[in-house]
């Protein structure tokens, strides 16, 4: 009997967390992700992927804790505002995008932190390298949109080594910093 009754509380208790929980896809017309570099040590050099999608899988609709974040860039989209810089950055010298075609980050924990801020630490792969990196999002709020859906919105920073995944592994950090800064403003469709 105590069998029985353990079995139908974990049936009842599983049952609510899947009620629970939510799958988010991005409104790429209200998101961007972008990324600056130092150029010789005097100036930013900033530039977005222009072809992004990521899904959000929340355990409940009012906090983001153990949420999972799914990204993937298409390499190809990167935009720098320079046509030259673009097809150099996509060059076998960088991005390599004909053997690696995608960016992508996948998150392995989601801790809040103070207010609205969490950690997000997960699995950056670029270039065929994966590492693992930490990110700060922040949560700027949840709304409804026009067409009465729910919509989250987040800041996401965060900084990795160019050189620790082999992009622009000839180009002098005097000339590009190995470190970059990843500036992420996604906003997520509840499904």
């Amino acid at each position: 009997m105590k069998k029985l009754l353990f079995i139908s509380a974990s049936f009842v208790a599983f049952s609510f967390a899947v009620i629970n929980q939510g799958t988010w896809n991005l409104d790429t017309a209200h998101s961007r992700l972008g990324f600056t570099a130092v150029h010789m040590g005097i100036s930013d050099a900033n530039g977005a992927f222009d072809k992004v999608t990521c899904t959000v899988t929340t355990a409940n609709d009012n906090d983001f804790s153990n949420a999972t974040f799914d990204l993937v860039a298409d390499a190809s989209s990167i935009n720098t505002g320079l046509e030259a810089r673009d097809n150099h950055l996509k060059s076998e010298d960088f991005f390599a995008i004909s053997q690696f075609p995608n960016v992508q980050f996948k998150s392995t924990s989601c801790t809040k932190l103070k207010g609205k801020k969490y950690l997000v630490k997960g699995n950056l792969s670029m270039h065929g390298v994966t590492k693992e990196v930490s990110l700060t999002a922040t949560h700027n709020g949840n709304a409804k949109n026009r067409a009465g859906l729910d919509v989250a919105g987040f800041k996401i920073t965060g900084k990795f080594n160019r050189l620790d995944f082999g992009i622009g592994k000839d180009m002098p950090v005097a000339v590009v910093s190995d470190e970059i800064n990843l500036a992420a403003d996604l906003e997520v469709i509840k499904n």
